[in-house]
């Protein structure tokens, strides 16, 4: 299993493409810049299965109706940000009063649990990682050791939590509980900014003293 990351939009929000043996591959946070998107796509002629999204927050939604429609995929979000495509005052881009709302239409598939999940030939865990926003989740893939934390962990640093269901403490026991238990070689891939490991986080990270 392979990725790519794709930093997109203003926020430079990281798109991510993980890809199988059979150029199959998953859409995680398409945030901006659908052309962009799609020529990478043709570029290496891969074959989208799925958009799934860490969470609901504008720079990482805004492309997904233009790329769910070009590839006549399905959407995947965590049923506690079900509404939070279809309403700027939860996604953040009233919050930022830009010139044009973002919105989505729902999703066709709401995440209800933590645990195993499989679409196609991709299987991989699913943790709630709430703190960020409400619904936020991590995507595990064990077998190629790599997690897309989305906005929960960066390198470095942490998600902010003054937005709309942001919770500080509730996101450091996210990290505690979800993320810093994986093994230390696991490579995070982050909403924002470039990968770093578990164990680097736990090394270095000036948020995470003491863990």
């Amino acid at each position: 299993m392979k990725w790519k990351q794709i930093p997109l939009g203003q926020l430079q929000t990281n798109c991510y493409l993980i890809i199988d043996e059979n150029n199959s591959c998953l859409i995680v946070d398409p945030g901006d810049n659908p052309k962009k998107l799609t020529s990478i796509i043709e570029q290496h002629e891969l074959k989208p299965e799925a958009i799934l999204l860490t969470h609901a927050h504008f720079d990482h939604i805004g492309a997904v109706d233009r790329i769910r429609d070009k590839y006549a995929i399905k959407v995947y979000i965590h049923e506690r940000e079900r509404d939070w495509l279809a309403d700027p005052a939860l996604n953040g881009s009233r919050h930022f009063m830009m010139k044009e709302m973002i919105t989505a239409r729902p999703a066709e598939n709401l995440i209800t649990d933590e645990g195993e999940m499989s679409i196609g030939n991709f299987s991989f865990s699913v943790y709630e990682t709430p703190g960020h926003s409400p619904g936020s989740i991590s995507i595990y893939f064990p077998d190629d050791n790599f997690v897309l934390a989305g906005d929960a962990l960066f390198h470095g640093s942490i998600g902010r939590t003054d937005l709309p269901g942001g919770n500080h403490n509730q996101l450091i026991k996210s990290i505690h509980d979800r993320l810093l238990v994986l093994p230390e070689e696991t490579e995070v891939l982050p909403g924002h900014g470039p990968s770093t490991t578990i164990g680097y986080e736990m090394d270095t990270n000036p948020f995470l003293n003491g863990f």
